[in-house]
């Protein structure tokens, strides 16, 4: 609809006025929906970004900004810093003497002592090459009774074995530890360790891996059940082309990783059984709040980045500013533990158990706020547990540190393609981080895994 010049309105009647009018309603009712949506959308884009400092977003989703160029650094430590060099090898593999033969003037020096020996040392991987033992399975026939009987192949060369325990251990810690898939596994151990193996082979290796990580997954699983103190949390996982889910259940040396199509409590309750634990640490997912423990503490982590965003949303809101400072209060007392007086540390909790009633109590307007508001009310049990006991966190970052390589996983290599593959990989993930937990070198635990060493043999039969 044009708009009518000023001449043409002071010609009009005041019937043609009405109708002009109406017309210009009706077309304003028409378009008010979409005002109001970009309006919505722009106090939308006019909220601060949610970030890994202010939500539940991993580092890997912020915003990275342009660093300036760094200046030129001097070699060596930092003043007061104690000089780091590499430890010597002794005794190193081979020693090359450079002695000097004859001076500048002609004299002869190659039977005069040193004075001083400068040492040096280089490190340097030899020509990798993998060794295959053969067996030959003689089968005689008895002249006694005439019988064919077939020797018996020693321990770890039966027949149905076409790789060693290393190589299928290096298979299993190329693909599960630095997360390359068929093809570069194939690419690097061609190129490294002169090996050809199939995208099949390596496939009937990782099914193996998987299927011998079973017995030490429910030697695992039974001392997550058995501990006073469990953390979990959750990720997706794509299996077969659908969306399923990796939980992992955490305790003092012992990490279980599982992944089902469900992220509901049910999976709790298959990893738990009848067990019930003393303390179970988590995030607000409602699922998590249903497990079998006797009481809950959740992640302060998570609450400071909540109220953080809050903060950024509703800079003058006093509230979430003092119940941040709380939080951050309570975790440095809960640090300082020991170096306070039993009476001392017991007058501190109860001044913080104060003090966050109060801001529970607080009556708060703000509609943004109300969420988390809501939330402190409900859980105000479950928020300073780790002040009371000195074995439970007040963070479940070690979970989301143990499903962090499994997120670099899925970025890098992608969705598993069966259900075999899934399950082979939180076996794997489970005796692998239990491993990390317990000071011990994964790399060697997947050899023990893959069953007796055969090397023995080679080592029995050279000269």
């Amino acid at each position: 609809m044009e708009r009518p010049t000023d001449a043409q309105l002071e010609q009009m009647t005041q019937a043609e006025l009405i109708d002009l009018v109406k017309q210009l309603l009706n077309q304003l009712e028409r378009v008010q929906p979409a005002i109001s949506q970009l309006r919505a959308e722009l106090d939308r884009l006019k909220q601060p970004a949610a970030t890994s400092r202010n939500s539940s977003l991993p580092p890997a989703r912020d915003q990275k900004a342009n660093q300036p160029p760094r200046r030129h650094k001097p070699r060596g430590a930092r003043p007061g810093h104690v000089r780091m060099e590499r430890p010597w090898v002794d005794p190193p593999t081979q020693v090359i003497v450079a002695h000097p033969a004859q001076c500048v003037c002609g004299a002869d020096l190659s039977v005069v002592e040193a004075q001083q020996v400068e040492r040096h040392q280089l490190t340097e991987l030899p020509t990798i090459k993998p060794v295959v033992i053969e067996t030959q399975q003689h089968t005689v026939c008895c002249p006694a009774c005439g019988q064919l009987q077939a020797g018996a192949l020693p321990e770890g060369l039966e027949a149905t074995r076409a790789f060693g325990p290393r190589l299928a251990a290096a298979v299993a810690y190329l693909q599960h530890q630095q997360h390359l898939g068929y093809a570069r596994t194939e690419t690097v151990l061609r190129e490294l360790f002169g090996i050809d193996l199939s995208a099949g082979g390596q496939a009937a290796i990782m099914q193996r891996a998987g299927q011998a990580a079973q017995p030490r997954v429910a030697a695992i699983q039974a001392q997550i059940r058995q501990s006073a103190v469990v953390g979990s949390d959750e990720t997706s996982a794509r299996v077969d082309g659908r969306t399923q889910w990796e939980w992992v259940f955490r305790a003092a040396g012992a990490v279980l990783h599982v992944i089902r199509a469900s992220r509901g409590v049910d999976v709790i309750e298959s990893v738990m059984g009848d067990a019930r634990v003393g303390t179970w640490v988590c995030d607000c997912w409602a699922p998590q709040l249903q497990a079998p423990a006797a009481r809950f503490q959740l992640c302060l982590a998570h609450q400071i980045r909540n109220l953080q965003g809050l903060r950024e949303k509703c800079p003058h809101l006093r509230w979430a500013r003092d119940l941040q400072a709380l939080f951050r209060e309570a975790i440095h007392l809960g640090k300082r533990r020991l170096a306070l007086t039993a009476d001392g540390y017991r007058r501190r909790v109860t001044e913080l158990e104060r003090r966050l009633q109060q801001l529970i109590d607080r009556p708060v307007q703000n509609r943004t706020a109300r969420p988390l508001l809501k939330r402190y009310r409900k859980h105000r049990e479950h928020l300073f547990v780790f002040l009371c006991d000195p074995t439970v966190p007040h963070h479940n970052n070690d979970c989301e540190r143990s499903l962090r390589a499994s997120v670099v996983h899925r970025k890098v290599i992608g969705t598993f393609r069966s259900t075999w593959g899934a399950e082979a990989y939180a076996a794997l993930a489970s005796v692998a981080d239990t491993a990390k937990v317990r000071g011990q070198a994964v790399f060697q635990t997947f050899v023990e895994l893959m069953g007796p060493p055969v090397l023995r043999y080679l080592d029995a039969s050279s000269p």
